[in-house]
């Protein structure tokens, strides 16, 4: 009985791959990092998605991402270029 919960629980989480947009205000960092700080930002976005909550949340490389994220092009002039955060949402 136990495997079926944990398997349903497993079925109603999802993965959300944003980018990091350095915004002055801190919060990127926090998410990129894994902080406690992002932990609010994390849940917001899940609860925006209609997800109860934020299971974690981290910076992700961009050779992670399987062919779906481009590089960025030249023409970027902030800090955090490229990078891109996972939020797991869960139900």
């Amino acid at each position: 009985m136990s495997l079926l919960a944990a398997t349903a629980a497993l079925a109603d989480s999802r993965v959300f791959i944003i980018a990091n947009q350095a915004d002055g205000y801190g919060v990127d960092q926090c998410l990129a990092r894994g902080e406690k700080c992002g932990a609010h930002a994390a849940r917001s976005y899940c609860q925006s998605r209609d997800f109860a909550q934020a299971v974690s949340y981290r910076r992700v490389d961009p050779d992670e991402i399987t062919g779906s994220v481009p590089k960025a092009a030249g023409n970027c002039n902030h800090a955090g270029c490229n990078e891109y955060v996972a939020i797991t949402c869960q139900r």
